[in-house]
């Protein structure tokens, strides 16, 4: 298998994992508090991969320091303004607005980089969120306070387009570390004012022990190597899959029923990913290009 197609299945594979990472988390959030919640598993996720490779440690310097701090920086603050816009709207408008993540990545592309998107990946990312808005809104309104929301599709756009141009070259499994342990301590502060609290309720930490493995340490590191490889607004398209199949893992334990619009949203998800990855002739590897600079 070639190594983009593989980083393509990589993706989806991540996907699989953070979808059911939400449908393992919907239970335990309204046990536990948010910030709490992402500094357990944040921080169990970086210490597990230091476990595993102790001498990751030593590549703690220079650039994969530096910009694994940075890109920790702006994930954190997704994750923060996303928390906030949680408590300000509902879950579906949350959803449908992070997703604005698909059209902003080209957009920032374009940009930083002055790059334009090629025509089949910008048609692809219009389609996708379409397919999102289809899969997220029902019953929704929109308020000012969904700002924070917007703030955090923009912190995810940021990640992926910074992973496509720092991740190349770099020590990958080092710069994952690094940007878990730099969530780990955000989420961390953001449990100040009230104070970590612990818990020792079996569905929380078993949302925990689920999302830290495979959401967090094996997902991001997936995307920090699959993103050494593959252009930032692909990935972003990918990406989307994520609420296909949190759709998906939600009706299979009984959790969502699956509606003919979500299975409509779906459909026009699914068709956007195979839309830019469908091979076409006179092109081997189509489209997917490393944002090396």
């Amino acid at each position: 298998m070639k190594k983009n197609t593989l980083a393509v299945f990589s993706i989806l594979g991540v996907t699989i994992a953070w979808g059911g990472s939400f449908v393992a988390m919907k239970p335990a959030m309204a046990l536990y508090p948010v910030f709490d919640f992402l500094a357990i598993r944040f921080a169990i996720a970086a210490l597990l991969m230091i476990a595993a490779r102790p001498k990751t440690l030593k590549a703690f310097k220079g650039d994969t320091l530096r910009y694994g701090i940075i890109l920790g920086l702006v994930l954190g603050f997704a994750y923060v303004t996303q928390t906030v816009g949680l408590i300000t709207s509902t879950a579906a408008v949350t959803g449908f607005i992070t997703g604005l993540y698909v059209v902003l990545t080209p957009i920032l592309v374009w940009l930083f980089f002055k790059k334009k998107p090629q025509g089949i990946v910008a048609l692809g990312a219009i389609i996708a969120f379409v397919g999102l808005g289809f899969i997220t809104i029902k019953d929704a309104s929109f308020d000012f306070g969904q700002i924070w929301i917007f703030l955090c599709a923009l912190g995810f756009a940021l990640h992926i387009v910074g992973l496509s141009r720092w991740s190349p070259g770099k020590d990958v499994y080092a710069l994952t570390v690094i940007q878990l342990a730099t969530v780990a301590v955000i989420c961390t502060i953001g449990t100040l004012p009230t104070g970590p609290k612990p818990t020792s309720d079996g569905t929380v930490w078993f949302a925990i022990l689920f999302t830290a493995v495979f959401a967090t340490a094996f997902g991001f590191f997936v995307q920090t190597w699959a993103q050494s490889i593959m252009d930032a607004s692909r990935v972003a398209i990918i990406l989307t899959m994520e609420v296909v199949f949190t759709a998906l893992i939600s009706v299979a334990v009984g959790q969502e029923v699956l509606s003919p619009q979500v299975i409509f949203g779906g459909a026009l998800m699914l068709g956007a990913m195979l839309l830019i990855e469908w091979p076409r002739k006179g092109s081997a590897e189509p489209i997917i290009e490393p944002m090396v600079h």
